[in-house]
């Protein structure tokens, strides 16, 4: 069977580091705050562009926290909009929900399944405050776009770039585009721990010193609380991880991008709808997913001929039971995709002959 992604090879690239970064953090007898995380908050805030790294336990307490933050601040208060991707993944609504924010979920480009700025800008009331961007699989959003329609209205933007590692447009990454971003480093992330992580970036140092404190139960020193905060930290042990892992990210991302490029180009079936792609650039390739109107039919016939493949995601935020009585309305371009998507096999540690198998597999359908 060719894995979805075979996170044991890519780690065992790095065996040796890894060992040697949690025997470094063992030794220490430091475990929790310490200079792992502070060095690898420096290092991947570098990596971004921005001025601050915050490190927390997962990439929705990112998002969370960040809103949480802006509401701290007097920028958001209870009640107020959210503009979001109506086929995003749910965890993005959760963390405007959990805020007590009201989410409006807006239709993608059915394209490149990312945030439409025509439809964005349709979407914008009075209670707008912030326009919640999603990289989806891996495609930045359109973010000039949004900025100036931002700009435009007043509006914070907040990037979900949980898969997005790496993206940029016209050389600005991920994470440096937004007044803040979210990542995740779950490890079937491009850029993954070991266990669960994640971060936020951003250049407003007030923000910053607000996220840090809120993910520290509240307190900016200690025995100190400004807030009633959580538990929400990037320990030592991941942070020494992730350094290790974040040195070799531009070339995994370059390996995926060189999949994409052979699946692009060698599969040719009249039945499965290839992805679009803005720019080489704008896309790390989290997740390779096409399109096909007997997706179910397509996925049992690639699991019959050794070919392990995933649905991201099946059913979208507004159809599940948790969001049944406050998600209305219809989303016809959402549904549709959530019904067609099939992700392919993508990872730094596919071989060509795995890549020859899976297009050629894909290739034979309804030819």
């Amino acid at each position: 069977m060719i894995p979805f992604l075979d996170l044991k090879a890519i780690n065992a690239q790095y065996r040796d580091e890894l060992v040697a970064a949690a025997a470094r953090v063992i030794d220490s007898g430091w475990y929790i705050q310490g200079g792992e995380v502070e060095a690898f908050e420096g290092e991947f805030a570098d990596y971004c562009g921005s001025k601050h790294c915050i490190g927390v336990a997962n990439g929705l307490d990112a998002l969370t926290l960040t809103l949480r933050a802006w509401k701290e601040m007097g920028l958001l208060k209870e009640g107020d909009e959210v503009i979001v991707p109506a086929n995003t993944y749910i965890a993005s609504i959760l963390a405007i929900t959990e805020n007590r924010l009201k989410p409006v979920l807006v239709e993608p480009n059915e394209a490149t399944f990312n945030l439409c700025p025509e439809k964005t800008a349709m979407a914008i009331t009075a209670d707008t405050r912030v326009i919640l961007a999603v990289h989806l699989y891996g495609q930045m959003a359109p973010m000039p776009a949004l900025m100036a329609l931002a700009e435009q209205h007043n509006l914070l933007v907040l990037e979900d770039a949980a898969q997005a590692h790496g993206a940029s447009i016209g050389g600005r990454k991920a994470g440096n585009w937004g007044h803040a971003a979210g990542f995740s480093f779950y490890p079937g992330k491009n850029l993954g721990a070991l266990g669960d992580g994640g971060a936020v970036t951003t250049s407003d140092e007030t923000l910053a010193q607000t996220v840090r404190a809120l993910g520290n139960y509240g307190s900016h020193r200690k025995y100190e609380n400004l807030y009633q905060g959580v538990n929400s930290r990037l320990d030592e042990i991941q942070a020494a991880m992730l350094r290790v892992k974040l040195k070799n990210l531009d070339n995994e991302i370059e390996h995926r991008r060189q999949v994409a490029e052979f699946y692009q180009a060698n599969i040719g079936s009249a039945g499965i709808q290839l992805p679009n792609v803005d720019s080489r650039e704008s896309h790390v390739w989290h997740l390779f997913v096409v399109r096909s109107n007997q997706r179910d039919t397509l996925q049992a016939y690639l699991h019959e001929r050794g070919v392990q493949t995933l649905i991201h995601y099946p059913v979208p935020p507004h159809a599940q039971k948790a969001y049944s009585s406050t998600l209305t309305g219809e989303f016809p371009i959402t549904e549709a995709i959530h019904n067609s998507v099939l992700s392919l096999p993508i990872g730094p540690s596919m071989t060509q002959e795995q890549l020859e198998e899976v297009a050629l597999q894909c290739s034979k359908w309804l030819t």
